[in-house]
């Protein structure tokens, strides 16, 4: 490489740095407000609920008004976190009007009790926002796909409190195998500032401080491939779960009010019957497996839930229910492996995040960003069996297998 050269590439790098700092400002202000305005509402709408139990019983109404509040903004047909998926490959753009819909849409499932998370909404709400913010700079489709993934990483961001996650994130989960490495900078901008906003409007990070280093002997390390097993089998049995449930309610029920009406009833049934520990995200029952005790049949139970909230056209997100089964699922198995049954909440949820999404190198980020450093040995060895172990299946219907997870060969070179 000759000196014009050299000078020429450092030119545009610098160019490229400074214009997508600027735009990454910009982006991670705005996304950082509306997420922290997101988490407060979740917040406000979850104590209320819990102080007010009868409020489970609008699950019906809320549901109908769900669906009539989709309609309303013809979105009838939305696909959800699928739609930004599919938007960053095709380099598409994201309906405007998903950003306000999803926000009421989940604040609505949160208050009446569905079981769904919220990282689902924010990656919608990121990219609608990262649309409208494109389309007023006139950027081309290119730049629109980095644009959205900086969306994505930014709300994440300020609702976890995990921005380094929140970038691997939405650079990794697209394409299972590919890095959109050009979206690095932009998307750890975006996400760094839009944390920061979210800070100042008082929203805290999740994380969770591990009693003790589970130390890995040959003994301990069988046994965590052991772990991994069983994680990776009820990760493919959660996603069944979902697609399963969703194509159910669809070819049961054509109308989708009718669909929604007849799965809060089954919700409203099963609180009957189990209780309401399994209605909402669910994120005191993550913190008792961290550092308390849990039942033993919590992980099915919420995985039920959460496949027939979202199945029949409840909003929200996988990921936070993911959080509750992987945690009290590995507290479980930690007991009847004889590991510590705390850490074997972490690890469990960083495994089954790994086993849904497909993304190894942001579920260790995960668990350094919430648990800390020191079992990273141990989390790295769970998600590295996990994402051979669980296969090809994944929450997200949209993302697609680029290499094999066995061997150094494309699956679908057209997927990138």
């Amino acid at each position: 490489m000759g000196i014009y050269q050299f000078i020429m590439d450092l030119k545009l790098n610098i160019q490229f740095i400074m214009k997508w700092f600027l735009i990454s400002i910009v982006l991670g202000g705005i996304c950082g407000i509306v997420g922290a305005f997101f988490h407060i509402s979740v917040d406000y709408v979850t104590e209320l609920r819990l102080c007010n139990p009868w409020i489970c019983y609008l699950l019906p109404l809320g549901g109908l008004l769900i669906v009539f509040l989709y309609h309303s903004v013809k979105l009838d047909h939305d696909p959800g976190t699928n739609t930004i998926i599919q938007s960053v490959r095709q380099q598409d753009k994201v309906p405007l009007l998903l950003a306000p819909a999803i926000f009421l849409a989940t604040v609505i499932t949160h208050l009446v009790g569905g079981s769904s998370g919220r990282e689902g909404a924010a990656l919608q709400i990121g990219g609608s926002l990262a649309t409208g913010i494109g389309r007023l700079l006139h950027v081309d489709k290119k730049e629109m796909s980095i644009l959205i993934m900086c969306g994505m990483s930014a709300v994440f961001s300020a609702l976890f409190g995990t921005p380094i996650t929140a970038t691997l994130f939405a650079m990794e989960v697209v394409s299972v195998g590919i890095f959109y490495y050009a979206a690095f900078v932009p998307c750890l901008c975006s996400s760094i500032v839009s944390l920061y906003i979210a800070r100042l409007f008082g929203c805290q990070a999740v994380q969770y401080h591990l009693p003790s280093v589970l130390k890995v002997t040959p003994y301990i390390f069988f046994k965590l491939i052991i772990f991994a097993m069983i994680i990776s089998f009820v990760s493919i049995l959660f996603v069944l779960m979902m697609h399963g449930s969703h194509k159910i309610f669809k070819d049961k029920f054509s109308n989708p009010y009718i669909r929604v009406f007849v799965g809060s009833c089954l919700l409203l049934f099963m609180v009957f019957l189990f209780g309401r520990d399994y209605l909402g995200a669910g994120m005191d029952i993550v913190e008792n497996a961290i550092y308390h005790s849990v039942h033993s049949y919590d992980f099915i139970l919420k995985a039920l839930f959460t496949a027939i909230t979202i199945g029949c056209g409840f909003k929200g997100g996988e990921i936070v229910p993911t959080f509750f089964i992987g945690s009290t699922l590995g507290y479980i198995v930690a007991m009847l492996l004889g590991i510590d049954p705390h850490i074997g909440g972490a690890i469990g949820l960083v495994g089954m995040f790994c086993c849904v999404i497909n993304c190894p190198l942001t579920s260790v980020v995960l668990g350094i960003e919430i648990f800390g450093s020191g079992n990273i040995l141990v989390f790295t060895i769970i998600i590295a069996f996990c994402y051979v172990l669980s296969g090809y299946f994944s929450l997200y219907q949209a993302q697609k297998i680029v290499y094999s997870k066995t061997s150094p060969e494309f699956i679908n070179e057209n997927a990138k």
